[in-house]
């Protein structure tokens, strides 16, 4: 039943268990297209979760729910920088779950994403287009996720600043674009203090992040 939930679909486990019961498991299961099948159409048909979903090479990819570590570690960064968006009058940021559409087919909901006033029209009723500044705070289990899948697709969608936070070594770091390719400006850990090139002036303490 776990396999099926992850594979095809979120629907009530209550409902999916009353059709196994049943003998008709395979029956809902022909409603839900296969892994490697799924198009954005399918995608925005599903029901409303509070899961994490995202849409990749046709497939859903469903993530555990985040830790209390992780969400504490989210509000203190989110407040940070969506405080010095707005008193600088720059844009908008939000925090996950937001559909980031970085091309057709490939749906991902990164823990920050900030878009400047310049990109506003990229943002719809749906969801956002490709934002300025993305944020990814890695958990147990997706550090290849944060720093390989998702780094590799943040260059290849142009994004040009990406935020990578290891609660585990207690670390920040920092990339930029630079001709298509993400450059490290600094990885900085407690005691020391990040800094962003695309916010200028921005800059986060590490301590106050992890404390």
């Amino acid at each position: 039943m776990a396999h099926f939930f992850a594979e095809h679909s979120v629907a009530k486990v209550e409902a999916i268990e009353e059709l196994q019961a049943e003998g008709r498991i395979l029956e809902i299961a022909r409603l839900f297209p296969c892994q490697g099948e799924w198009t954005e159409e399918d995608y925005y048909k599903l029901p409303e979760t509070n899961r994490i979903i995202d849409l990749s090479e046709g497939r859903l990819i469903i993530s555990p729910s985040p830790t209390p570590k992780h969400q504490k570690i989210l509000g203190k960064l989110y407040r940070l920088i969506g405080d010095y968006i707005s008193i600088n009058n720059l844009g908008e940021a939000v925090m996950s779950p937001t559909d980031v559409r970085l091309w057709k087919g490939k749906i991902r909901h990164p823990d920050i994403a900030f878009m400047s006033k310049e990109h506003k029209k990229r943002i719809t009723t749906k969801r956002w287009g490709i934002p300025d500044l993305v944020v990814e705070i890695i958990s147990k289990g997706n550090k290849r996720q944060d720093k390989v899948d998702k780094f590799n697709e943040y260059q290849k969608a142009g994004i040009p600043e990406y935020w990578i936070v290891d609660p585990f070594e207690q670390t920040i770091e920092v990339y930029n674009l630079e001709n298509g390719t993400y450059v490290s400006i600094g990885k900085r850990g407690v005691g020391e203090i990040i800094r962003s090139k695309l916010l200028a002036g921005f800059q986060v303490a590490v301590d106050s992040v992890f404390e």
